[in-house]
């Protein structure tokens, strides 16, 4: 039973001990190279002293248009191969080594980077646990003087001939802040990086070869597409190797940067910061939406059946589905719609008797809105639709690495934000498969959409079991939930579409009511100032009437005495005369 892996928390697999396991699978080590042929001397020395055995080895260096051509030097690995890539280029030279390699395993290798002699048994020890990894070294960048190719041979420990070295520091802040990647972060396929990376190769056939359009970001859109193929990506300290120098990036990060963001943009969704214009299209879509035009519960098991009216669809559902898919905050949003478009004639003498009448109607109203696509069936889980017609080197290619599908029976309606909700819930949650109860049926059938992850579907087809339903898989590995389609904004009628011109009148009053209030809020400012101001005046105002009746209170309390002496003194002076009136009549 091949083991489950929830999300890329690999501590669950237990890879065998160094040097203390006896391994089976094949190994082949791609070297492209490009002149540096001192360099690739130290390159295959150190591949001739891996621990990893020797017959389950092979390296195929590829010779990317050097001159003087490259050769192999004596000491190198005995099932070492060169192999010619006229074609100039990373990726080109990568791709031809891909197809000269026969191992169950390939093992990406730049040709200025030594491996220290157990690299390559602690790549392989993870690939002998579970066949869906992508492992990636320890890269040390070091300004030594190169040694001798014997010398590299001969050392029992690299360190010794190339520290001091400095790490790659982004690789090891972002095996650190998550975890060592354990952590589900959101893009663990940051960790393909193709100077010392190893990939299981029915995985890598999988995903497709190198993409030679891109003129940087190579790797990590590889490593994009081995995500949505089903990999774990695992770090392994243990597999350390020495890059001889600095590399590129180090050297000019911005300007490498700038490139790579300008490729990867139209390659990988996920980097959704790269993605802020709000209409543009883009070559791999966030989200495809397949609007469902015939029951098909075979795949998922019972349970997921969804209730259709007799007949099938008709034109005004489909298109209050689409329509409204279209018109959502999504906007690299993508349209498949199932149907029977192989037995459509144009030469129909009698269209509004066709019983196919629905689908020609359907088919003429987006034949030429680059959003929708054809397809004469609903494509499996992680499958790429084929559109119809077929690609015959004139017509679309099929949308291969999209990470969601929405599976929606024709007549349910979206809300403008719905399916940014369902992803965020998706993305933030880490679940493989969101299902939006849309109504119930009679007895168990139900109307239901599925939110279905690329990665996770893809991983499911990989470990589950003979006779399992995928689903139950996917509940193992990322996880499942139900909601409620009413609360997430679904209704089974068509609702009126907020048109571009209607939204941008909408956001001019917006911004004119928010100038308002602003204008308002200043004028208000203003006037609670000058209100601060009053109350402050009429603070010191009472601070002055309160020194004044205190002073008040003095001059009354002085006056207040002086009356009371006066009274004294009246009183004694009327009583002295009263007393020498009767002194006299006496």
């Amino acid at each position: 039973m091949i083991p489950r892996i929830s999300g890329n928390d690999y501590r669950s697999l237990t890879p065998a001990e160094l040097g203390a396991w006896t391994p089976s699978l094949r190994v082949s080590v791609v070297v492209p190279a490009y002149g540096g042929q001192d360099k690739l001397d130290l390159v295959l020395a150190g591949l001739a002293g891996q621990t990893y055995p020797a017959g389950l080895t092979e390296v195929v260096v590829v010779d990317n248009g050097s001159e003087p051509p490259l050769r192999l030097p004596d000491l190198r690995p005995p099932g070492t191969r060169l192999v010619a890539c006229a074609t100039p280029g990373r990726a080109h030279a990568r791709n031809a080594g891909l197809r000269a390699a026969t191992g169950d395993v390939i093992h990406w290798l730049d040709s200025d980077v030594v491996l220290d002699r157990r690299s390559v048994e602690a790549h392989m020890r993870w690939h002998h646990a579970a066949p869906y990894l992508a492992v990636t070294g320890y890269l040390r960048f070091t300004p030594a003087p190169p040694p001798t190719p014997e010398a590299v041979a001969a050392a029992a420990d690299l360190a010794d001939l190339f520290e001091p070295a400095e790490p790659h520091a982004w690789l090891v802040d972002l095996i650190e802040r998550t975890g060592g990647l354990t952590g589900n972060p959101p893009r663990p396929f940051s960790l393909h990086v193709g100077g010392a990376t190893s990939v299981n190769a029915a995985l890598l056939a999988q995903a497709g070869p190198m993409d030679t359009d891109l003129v940087l970001g190579q790797d990590t859109e590889m490593g994009y597409r081995l995500a949505q193929a089903g990999a774990v990506f695992v770090p392994e300290p243990l597999a350390r190797a020495f890059h001889l120098g600095p590399t590129m990036r180090m050297r000019d990060k911005a300007p490498i940067d700038r490139v790579s963001h300008a490729f990867v943009a139209d390659r990988i969704p996920a980097y959704r910061w790269l993605r802020s214009h709000p209409a543009r299209q883009w070559k791999v879509p966030y989200l495809e939406v397949v609007v469902e035009s015939a029951c098909d519960p075979g795949e998922n098991g019972p349970g997921h059946e969804e209730v259709r009216g007799e007949g099938g669809p008709g034109y005004e559902e489909v298109r209050a589905t689409v329509d409204a898919v279209l018109a959502g905050t999504v906007p690299d949003v993508v349209v498949t719609v199932p149907g029977p478009w192989d037995r459509l004639r144009a030469d129909d003498r009698a269209p509004l008797a066709s019983p196919d009448l629905a689908a020609v109607l359907i088919r003429g109203h987006y034949a030429h809105e680059p959003r929708v696509r054809f397809t004469l069936a609903s494509p499996p889980p992680a499958v790429p639709a084929v559109p119809y017609p077929a690609d015959d080197g004139g017509g679309p290619e099929p949308w291969a690495g999209v990470p969601y599908r929405l599976r929606l029976p024709p007549g349910w309606v979206p809300d403008e934000d719905s399916l940014a909700r369902l992803l965020d819930l998706a993305g933030e949650e880490g679940y493989g498969l969101v299902s939006v109860l849309l109504a119930e049926g009679p007895g168990t059938t139900i109307v239901a959409a599925r939110l279905e992850r690329t990665a996770a579907f893809a991983r499911a087809a990989i470990v589950r079991a003979e006779g399992e339903c995928l689903d139950d898989a996917v509940e193992d590995t990322f996880g499942t939930v139900w909601v409620d389609g009413e609360t997430y904004g679904f209704l089974p009628e068509a609702r009126p579409l907020t048109g571009r011109r209607s939204a941008y009148r909408s956001r001019v009053e917006a911004r004119a009511e928010v100038a308002r209030l602003a204008g308002e809020t200043v004028r208000l400012t203003g006037e609670v100032e000058r209100l601060r101001g009053q109350v402050t005046r009429w603070r010191e105002e009472a601070g002055s009437w309160r020194k004044s009746a205190v002073e008040m209170r003095r001059e009354v309390g002085g006056l207040r005495k002086e009356l009371a002496a006066a009274r004294k003194v009246v009183q004694y002076g009327l009583l002295s005369s009263v007393k020498r009136v009767i002194t006299r009549r006496r």
